[in-house]
This record gives C-alpha cells, sequence and structure tokens, in this order.
C-alpha cells in the first residue's frame, strides 16, 4: 500500500527563510506522531520537504512539480501571501492545499487558511494601545506586498475607531533594506507607535535600524509580524518597547502548550529551532490535513474543502486532541518583548 505524500512548502531562502528550520522540525513532529498512532487511513505518511524560493513563481512550479513528478497527495504551505495563489492555481482541483500562516484575511481559489487574520490580530492590540499607552499617532511601513498593504488598510479604520491618527505610510520592496526616508518621517511626524509589517529578515533589518536612529526608547513598535525567531535577530537593547500579537507564543503557559514543547524537545534536543507562530503553523496544518482526510475517508480535494470549517478531531499545540474548527478561530494574545522573552499582556 503506497505511503500518503504530504508535501510542506516552505521558503528556504531570502526574506521568510529564517522561519525553515522551525517550519521543518515542526512538519516532521506532526508527520511522526501520525505515524505513531496509526497514518492516514491506516496508511504511513511519508513527508517531502519542499524548497518554494523567493517569488510566487518558484512556489507555484516548486508545488506542481511535486503534485506531478513527485506524486505528493496533499500540500501544506507556510509562504507569503504573494505566493499563495500561485500554489493555490497548481493545486486547485488536484490536491488539497492547506496554507497556515497568518494572512490579510481575503484569499482566492480554494485555498484553506488556518492562520489568523490582520483583524483579528489588529483589533486588540491597537485597541489596548489606544486605551492603556494613549498611543494617537501611528506611523504605518511595510514591504510592498499584499499583506503589509492589506494589513494596515485594515489598521487605518481601526486607529480612527479609536481616536487615533495615522501619520504616514511608507513601503519599501521585500530584500531592500533602505529605511532612511522611513526613519526620518517617523521622527519628523512625532508618531507615538510606528506599525512595521516587514517579511522575516527584512523586520530584523529594520528593528535594528529603528533602533541605531535612536527611536527605540520613545516610540513604540507593533507589529503581528515580529516572533521569537525575529526577536533573537536582535540584540537584547534592539527589543525595547515592542509589542506583538499572534495566537501562538512559545511562552503561553497551558496543560497543551506544555506537553507539545516536550514532545517537541524530546524529538529535537536542548538546542532546537526556535519555536514560534509560523513554525507552529505548520504542525498544526499537517494535523489538520490529516483531520480533514480521516473525515472525508479520501483524499479528493473537492470534498476535503467542502469539509473545511466543519468540527472535528485535529490536534494543536494550542488545543491537543480537541474538539475543534479546522480553519476555526484561536485565541489572540497580545505580548510584550521582554529581552527575548514574550510576556503575555492579554489574551482574547
Amino acid at each position: 500500500m503506497r505511503s500518503i505524500r504530504i508535501c510542506l512548502l516552505i521558503p528556504r531562502s531570502g526574506a521568510a527563510g529564517l522561519w525553515a528550520p522551525s517550519a521543518e522540525a515542526c512538519g516532521r513532529l506532526a508527520v511522526d506522531e501520525i505515524n505513531r498512532i496509526s497514518g492516514i487511513l491506516r496508511r504511513p505518511v511519508e513527508l517531502r520537504i519542499v524548497n518554494a524560493g523567493e517569488t510566487g513563481a518558484t512556489a507555484g512550479r516548486a508545488a506542481r512539480d511535486a503534485i506531478e513528478i513527485d506524486g505528493a497527495d496533499g500540500i501544506v504551505g507556510m509562504l507569503p501571501s504573494f505566493a499563495r495563489d500561485s500554489v493555490a492555481r497548481a493545486a486547485r482541483g488536484r490536491v488539497p492545499f492547506i496554507y497556515t500562516p497568518q494572512f490579510e484575511g481575503h484569499s482566492t481559489l480554494d485555498v484553506m487558511a488556518t492562520g489568523e487574520t490582520a483583524e483579528e490580530l489588529l483589533v486588540p492590540a491597537i485597541q489596548w494601545l489606544s486605551e492603556a499607552k494613549r498611543a494617537r499617532r501611528y506611523f504605518l511601513c511595510g514591504n510592498d506586498y499584499v499583506w503589509p498593504r492589506a494589513s494596515h488598510h485594515i489598521a487605518r479604520a481601526l486607529i480612527a475607531r479609536f481616536g487615533g491618527t495615522v501619520t504616514g505610510e511608507y513601503y519599501l520592496p521585500v530584500g531592500q533594506h533602505d529605511f532612511d526616508e522611513i526613519l526620518d518621517r517617523i521622527k519628523v511626524t512625532r508618531s507615538d507607535v510606528v506599525l512595521p509589517y516587514f517579511l522575516g529578515s527584512d523586520c530584523i533589518a529594520f528593528n535594528r535600524a529603528f533602533c541605531a536612529a535612536g527611536l527605540s526608547s520613545r516610540v513604540l513598535r507593533f507589529s503581528s509580524a515580529i516572533d521569537e525567531t525575529v526577536a533573537y535577530g536582535l540584540d537584547v537593547n534592539e527589543t525595547e518597547n515592542i509589542y506583538a500579537t499572534s495566537s501562538y507564543y512559545a511562552s503561553i503557559r497551558s496543560r497543551n502548550n506544555g506537553a507539545f514543547l516536550e514532545r517537541y524537545h524530546t524529538a529535537f534536543g536542548d538546542s532546537p529551532p526556535p519555536v514560534n507562530a509560523f513554525g507552529q503553523s505548520c504542525y498544526e496544518g499537517i494535523h489538520s490535513l490529516a483531520a480533514l482526510i480521516e473525515e472525508a475517508a479520501c483524499l479528493d480535494a473537492r470534498q476535503l474543502t467542502r469539509l473545511y470549517g466543519r468540527t472535528f478531531q485535529q490536534r494543536t499545540a494550542r488545543g491537543d486532541q480537541a474538539r475543534s474548527v479546522v480553519g476555526g478561530r484561536h485565541p489572540i494574545h497580545l505580548a510584550q518583548i521582554d529581552g527575548y522573552d514574550f510576556s503575555i499582556i492579554s489574551g482574547r
């Protein structure tokens, strides 16, 4: 009996490449857990980790090759939004496609998204910044593609709702690190908060430049794009006054997360790639795909897509073997970075 082949499609280079080690580790852990139980449909699961490259075109080609050459039965993708539709077109009607990271909140084609939307992540943060920090002047900046622009479009409406003003908006192509104009505008506009939505290593570069410009002690930073992996790329002093939201942090204290971290460290030792929301999303995405296939009792992409959003058994780091919804929502946690620790402020 042939194994079920799952393609984990992740960028191994470029701005998003810094998440590849944790994504791969979390993906392997998920497949090992599935195989230890009984596989999928009582068939062993084989994980193929495929490099999505740095563009939508490379991701689309990688997805087509995974289906046509490697015989993938399903694709789990942790990749930037600009690559999502290329993969969806390659997979459409052929194999199911689970898209795992946080995203702007709208997608086309047959994409089953398990990540949080920009609105879910922004609402509690901007409300808290407005009420707890009395923030009124917000500067928006990030990479020039759909996720940062759409997220900031949502942020503009929320900032106005809570009595704030947008002082400026500026975008740079992915991979470009000339931040002088952005930093000058932040200074001139006397902004209270900056919302930097840069991707991966670009986010690290921006926050280093922000600190070097002497802004970190007097201007708050908030972004759902900042996670443990990004924080570890900064010096301790460069994390001052950074706030973030996510549905998952390694620092969340719960029985489910504690058990997940124990399994993770048992599998990969004392110094594995840092656990973070982007990597954990691959673990959850693979378990979600397994749950969908088991529920449908087949591999047919269209049948699985019709089940998307239904409630049934699914394993996650946030709700181990709980009755949950594939494609459903999780609590959002607001955190402040304290050195390299994410201290949870509130959850909703």
